[in-house]
């Protein structure tokens, strides 16, 4: 059983509220008597972008576990990778692959630069491809900021990866992959991509709420909440949400 911790939109600035409770969160990790295989972080993790609130999140995070980053429409490639990658800036898609406890995980880039929305450029589809073909006999996890599809909020909705149908392509391609995994919601979800399960976790800074509950587009009121993934080897995904008070 492969356990993989899945935090999301930290959005981490200069003020004590999301440092709080980014905080909180990587506490809460760090405690856990079995420490995961892997912590995932799926974007937003810089407010503005800006290289002192990536290194404000370095002193944020201390754990046994490897943590592994991917971008959102938040973060600036060039700082990012400074800060949290230990490369030089510069702007192409952050795109890594990591084998861990036998299977691969793929931080995926779907920002573009200056915008809201997703989409994942043609050198991140080919990199996905040759990846994807080249580890064909491990199990395979895709992470991304943007979700590739609607889920029923109105304002994540219109902001979501779009072009999706090149990602499913791919995914269609290769049975290898498990599950997509996503942030950028700031809400715990679940459905379903080119037939694989596809997650969203929860906001650590906000939560979104969905049209049917209130006119309010975020409640700041909400605890940080992140999501537990358990492969089992069978190659089932189950997802577990947990508030961390």
């Amino acid at each position: 059983m492969v356990l993989i911790a899945h935090v999301s939109d930290i959005h981490v600035d200069a003020g004590e509220r999301s440092a709080e409770r980014t905080g909180r969160v990587f506490r809460y990790l760090a405690g856990l008597p079995s420490p995961p295989d892997a912590v995932i972080v799926t974007g937003d993790i810089a407010d503005h972008g800006a290289e002192a609130e990536y290194e404000r999140v370095r002193g944020l995070v201390s754990l046994p576990s490897p943590v592994l980053w991917c971008p959102g429409n938040h973060d600036d490639r060039g700082p990012y990778r400074k800060a949290l990658l230990g490369e030089d800036a510069n702007e192409k898609p952050a795109n890594r692959a990591y084998e861990i406890a036998g299977i691969l995980i793929l931080m995926v880039d779907s920002s573009i630069p200056g915008r809201n929305d997703g989409l994942l450029a043609d050198e991140t589809i080919a990199w996905l491809e040759s990846t994807l073909a080249g580890r064909a006999e491990l199990p395979a996890l895709i992470c991304f900021h943007h979700p590739p599809v609607t889920l029923g909020i109105p304002f994540v909705d219109g902001i979501r990866q779009f072009g999706a149908e090149r990602l499913a392509a791919v995914v269609e391609r290769h049975p290898q992959v498990v599950a997509l995994l996503c942030g950028h919601a700031h809400t715990a979800a679940v459905s379903t991509f080119a037939g694989r399960p596809l997650a969203a976790a929860p906001g650590v800074v906000s939560t979104s709420m969905l049209p049917f509950e209130t006119e309010e587009i975020v409640d700041l009121r909400q605890p940080p909440m992140i999501a537990f993934h358990l492969l089992d080897d069978d190659r089932r995904l189950t997802t577990h949400y947990r508030v961390i008070l």
